[in-house]
């Protein structure tokens, strides 16, 4: 870890904390994180894929850790983040035509809509935990997902600016940053209002292996000085998204994927997902999908609770390239 460079640029009109390891010259992999991580989310990958020869950039995404957070929320759309993402790549690799990508939760939504605007810039995509997302021309995201699953749906939560922020801070960041980390229940989640969270405040959380109080520690920091809002804001734009994206209605995303998601995973478990991946929709919508990994008994933070199995995947796929 001592050998990671940290640094800032300027990208998109927001100043960007970027972690980076490898050699100057090896090929570029960008790694993207989700909710509620952080460049941090991708250690065990950029140093053991730095040693193998490449070049692994994790930036902080806009609105998280030391990067800049924006305070309009609509400063949080697709082509915002994608923008930034455009930025960074064009700072850190100037002579990469196309570099690879790897991408997990929204920072996998924010890969899916990288390949479908800019595929001119991706080599090719490991993906986790979220599949594409295929607009419906028919009916907005949040009604459909409230339809679903009623309103306390944590999307659905997600969406009165400042009302799920009041909820957290009551329980502390500490605690919230391990209920997320620690959730392995394979299906939907819900937080209600006044609950959020299932188990109560007052009793302690036993953290899994690959987790450490150190881990938890770092999270907590970088939350204590920038809150929840910047990540919460990019599910804020979910129907401001569908509708910016219209031209792009039953477009395919065209760059070589490999997808991973654990079986316990709540993506893997919810809104039609499986169904999505094995009846063919998945393989219609991404049509150089080249392979899906079900990992047993893993759940949603599968690249820190599987670091080695992940990093041989990522490897395995890009040497291909």
């Amino acid at each position: 870890m001592e050998a990671i460079e940290h640094r800032f640029l300027d990208v998109n009109g927001i100043n960007m904390h970027v972690a980076e390891i490898g050699p100057t010259n090896g090929p570029v992999i960008l790694f993207i994180h989700g909710f509620p991580e952080l460049w941090y989310s991708w250690r065990h990958q950029i140093v053991k894929l730095a040693s193998l020869g490449y070049r692994a950039v994790a930036p902080d995404m806009r609105g998280y850790g030391d990067t800049d957070a924006p305070s309009d929320p609509r400063s949080y759309t697709a082509f915002h983040i994608v923008g930034d993402v455009i930025g960074l790549l064009d700072a850190v690799a100037p002579h990469q035509e196309k570099v690879f990508v790897v991408g997990h939760d929204w920072g996998a939504f924010i890969a899916w809509f990288l390949c479908l605007f800019r595929p001119d810039r991706v080599k090719a995509l490991v993906n986790m935990s979220v599949t594409f997302a295929p607009r419906n021309p028919k009916k907005k995201v949040i009604d459909t997902m409230r339809a679903a699953y009623g309103d306390d749906y944590y999307i659905c939560r997600f969406q009165e600016y400042g009302s799920i922020e009041a909820e957290f801070a009551e329980l502390g960041n500490e605690r919230v940053v391990k209920e997320f980390l620690t959730y392995t229940h394979p299906g939907p989640l819900f937080l209600p209002k006044g609950k959020v969270f299932s188990r109560p405040a007052e009793k302690p959380l036993v953290l899994p292996s690959w987790l450490t109080e150190q881990d938890v520690q770092y999270y907590t920091s970088k939350f204590e000085k920038k809150g929840f809002t910047g990540g919460l804001n990019y599910y804020r734009n979910f129907d401001l998204n569908w509708e910016l994206t219209a031209p792009w209605t039953g477009a395919q995303v065209k760059v070589p994927v490999k997808f991973i998601v654990g079986d316990q995973d709540l993506t893997y478990n919810s809104l039609g997902n499986k169904d999505y991946i094995d009846k063919g929709g998945f393989k219609r919508d991404v049509p150089l999908l080249q392979d899906v990994v079900i990992m047993e008994g893993v759940a949603h933070f599968l690249n820190q609770e599987k670091p080695e199995e992940i990093n041989k995947h990522i490897y395995d796929f890009f040497q291909k390239f």
